[in-house]
């Protein structure tokens, strides 16, 4: 076969334009269906055709969760945040609140692993002007910011985690060093902190740290919940107990593929649909 020989989608069966081609292990795959793959799958060239369907076929019932999907907290301040629906014990991680229209991964409290916050330091060496040239103090001084990368650790079988910054600028705290970290609070490090500006930037700096830790404080204390009966989620206070004889006895079936024993329409372990 030569390069430029026509080739079509080996899941929607459309012909693929020049450069819209997107490799898979055993086949191809058009641009249209790879933008309807979750945005935090990145194994796409090594999945094959019959796993790609699969996943298409879980973002199409997922379609259905986002619809319903209705934001009563959210963490960050830039456009893309996490979103939690307290009620339906659900949570995202979208850009905007146009959850029907941008289909995002919809995943239950008992999918929450982790959450790690990590604070990135950048430091920029202050000047000053002598004789119409610019040059280094003595001892030299500097300048600092900050920014905020939040990561959530996923139970999914399409992606292990998803991040996003809480800050939607670096946070500049003038000549004063943070030094602290997201569990241990932040303090000065330069001998010239109260003299040298960047206070509201310090204040900024400690509002993202107590909203990291309040958010990892959260998803910790949704790993230590009962997760949810298969026929939908239990009334407040309901015990595992009682949620296990409320769902019906054939909400459960094993995957014949991986042996992973499931509740929903798709194998929580390999993507599978329940035959």
């Amino acid at each position: 076969m030569g390069l430029f020989d026509k080739k079509y989608c080996d899941v929607c069966g459309e012909k693929i334009g020049l450069l819209g081609n997107r490799k898979l292990e055993d086949g191809n795959l058009c641009k249209h269906c790879a933008k309807k793959l979750s945005p935090w799958f990145d194994e796409r060239r090594h999945s094959t055709v019959e796993q790609i369907k699969r996943q298409l076929a879980y973002r199409e019932e997922n379609r259905s969760k986002a619809a319903a999907f209705h934001s009563s907290r959210s963490f960050g301040r830039d456009s893309q945040k996490l979103y939690v629906d307290e009620a339906a014990r659900r949570f995202t991680v979208n850009r905007g609140t146009d959850f029907a229209a941008d289909n995002p991964d919809i995943l239950d409290f008992s999918q929450a692993v982790g959450c790690d916050l990590n604070i990135s330091e950048r430091r920029h060496e202050q000047y000053h002007t002598v004789d119409g040239k610019s040059v280094s103090y003595n001892p030299p001084r500097y300048a600092y910011s900050y920014d905020f990368r939040v990561t959530v650790r996923v139970d999914h079988p399409y992606f292990d985690d998803m991040h996003f910054d809480l800050n939607s600028h670096s946070v500049d705290t003038g000549e004063q060093r943070m030094t602290g970290t997201a569990n241990t609070g932040w303090s000065f490090s330069s001998a010239i902190a109260g003299v040298f500006g960047g206070q509201s930037g310090v204040n900024e700096y400690n509002e993202l740290v107590e909203m990291g830790n309040e958010l990892k404080a959260m998803i910790d204390s949704w790993k230590n919940t009962a997760a949810p009966a298969a026929a939908g989620f239990a009334a407040p206070g309901a015990t595992a107990s009682a949620q296990a004889q409320a769902a019906p006895q054939n909400a459960f079936w094993i995957c014949p593929n991986c042996g992973s024993q499931n509740a929903g329409k798709f194998c929580t372990g390999c993507g599978a649909k329940k035959e």
